[in-house]
């Protein structure tokens, strides 16, 4: 009887052991299980974000912050002298280098040709700059293609709830420019999780009477260039500082010298596909309204004086500076 007792002891010891040894087996599977889950889980969210790391569609850097630095737009005033420059003859050299560059140093040889602008030079250096800034132009402002080291251009990743309209005006730029340049049909458009380019504003203008021609500026930096018509004697385009107000996609116009009224749908209307309002704050413009941008239906009226005092445009050239001007913060300078 002794004996069978110690045997039943002994085998409840056994099977206690063997318990506590499925148990530990069985603890440890389950960890190492959760681990594995973890682990993998981890990998496939890296696997979701990173499509949106390759640096042809985003770059690394995230730029959601505008620049806060108001620009200075009336120290880039262009300067045309009867002699070259030797100065901006070698810069000009060296942008060159830097755009034959493989691959293109794009922003490099921007930022050099905008800051030799002030600079006194020939009237021929003057207009080969400009066309290689509005060539650049292409690159890195009218296109989905980000340069990391552009301050001017950025990405933005969308969140749930974000609207185009809100990113546009953080900006300082209209909504428009941000959906031409990313391919978005419509501003409610926008897909959660994906990044979309944004353009650190504001946009300005300068318009010179003497040349009947105005200047686009991002900031301090040149853009482009564009052909215009202004004020006949009498009622010159006023000179100073405006500030751009609300703007109308061929709005309903009374001619103040005739009373005539014209629709958009009439056949002369007179005031083209765009109306971009200017306010006058400073110089001559200095309390002045009823002053605007705005397309036309006649091209041979670019290039002469022969408006009320509006800056006449081409009706495509019109449409672009509406996608650019931000109202109440975009200003035009007019001068002589």
């Amino acid at each position: 009887m002794a004996r069978y007792f110690s045997r039943y002891q002994r085998r409840r010891r056994n099977i206690r052991w063997l318990i506590y040894i499925v148990s530990a087996i069985i603890i440890v599977i389950a960890v190492v299980a959760v681990l594995y889950r973890n682990r993998n889980s981890s990998k496939a969210r890296q696997e979701t974000v990173a499509p949106a790391r390759d640096v042809t569609t985003a770059p690394k850097r995230v730029a959601t912050e505008v620049l806060k630095v108001e620009p200075k737009l009336l120290q880039v005033r262009p300067q045309s002298t009867a002699e070259d420059n030797p100065e901006v003859a070698q810069v000009i050299d060296k942008a060159v280098g830097l755009i034959n560059e493989k691959p293109a140093k794009i922003i490099e040889a921007r930022d050099i040709l905008n800051e030799t602008l002030p600079v006194p030079m020939s009237a021929q250096q003057l207009v080969f700059i400009k066309s290689q800034l509005s060539a650049l132009a292409n690159e890195w402002l009218f296109s989905r293609r980000i340069f990391p080291q552009d301050k001017l251009c950025g990405s933005h990743m969308v969140k749930s709830g974000d609207r185009l309209e809100v990113i546009g005006k953080k900006c300082r730029v209209p909504y428009e420019i941000l959906m031409e340049i990313n391919n978005i049909d419509s501003p409610r458009a926008l897909q959660a999780a994906r990044p979309i380019k944004v353009i650190n504003g504001p946009f300005h203008v300068r318009v010179y009477r003497s040349k009947f021609s105005m200047d686009i500026f991002l900031q301090n930096t040149y853009v482009c260039s564009f052909d215009v018509g202004l004020g006949k004697p009498g009622r010159e385009t006023p000179t100073g500082l405006w500030v751009v107000g609300p703007k109308l996609e061929k709005p309903t116009w009374t001619d103040p010298d005739t009373g005539k009224t014209y629709e958009s749908e009439d056949t002369d209307y007179p005031l083209g596909s765009r109306w971009i309002s200017l306010t006058g704050v400073k110089g001559e413009a200095l309390g002045r309204t009823g002053i605007a941008f705005h397309g036309t239906n006649d091209s041979n009226m670019i290039g002469i004086a022969g408006s009320r005092g509006c800056v006449r445009l081409h009706n495509g050239d019109v449409i672009l500076i509406y996608k650019l001007l931000m109202p109440g913060v975009s200003q035009v300078e007019v001068v002589q």
